[in-house]
């Protein structure tokens, strides 16, 4: 049974004829409570300690965790980031080609209407002078030349 550094300092042992000396016992237990009490003290600051050392160890469980929890979270947002980025890339390109054959197509187009559009003058032209060459060749008066419809090759000839 152990024994506090209270009850020890109250213990009386018995008195005998020829038994241990009084002083002497009484110094031997006062050494034994004081040593007792310092252990005791020891024992209980100890104890303290090791309270205070597991509430930091779980504090620190605790902001490990937390530090987990975040890092998993920024890893997971920059996959995402760059995830969203590379679809905004391809998006990006996709809408230029997209573009770029949209515009090619009405530049296509133009080339054509442009080159019909060169062809029919040139056929008003040849037309217009066919019918002057031989007027100024006989000496008649000038004509002049209007196209008809200005989406056909056709034109009206009149002396001017």
């Amino acid at each position: 049974m152990a024994l506090a550094p209270v009850e020890i300092r109250h213990v009386r042992l018995g008195r005998g004829l020829f038994g241990y000396s009084r002083a002497e016992t009484d110094r031997l237990l006062e050494d034994i409570a004081d040593s007792f009490e310092d252990v005791w003290r020891d024992r209980a600051d100890l104890a303290d300690k090791v309270e205070r050392l597991e509430t930091d160890l779980v504090r620190y469980k605790e902001a490990e965790g937390l530090l987990r929890t975040t890092l998993v979270s920024a890893e997971r947002a920059a996959g995402d980031l760059k995830e969203g980025a590379r679809r905004d890339a391809e998006r990006i390109v996709n809408e230029a080609h997209a573009e770029a054959r949209a515009l090619t197509r009405r530049s296509r187009a133009e080339l054509e209407h442009l080159q019909n559009e060169s062809r029919r003058v040139r056929v008003l032209l040849q037309a217009a002078l066919a019918s002057v060459e031989p007027a100024v060749v006989a000496g008649t008066p000038a004509v002049v030349v209007e196209p008809l419809d200005p989406d056909e090759d056709t034109a009206e000839v009149h002396a001017a």
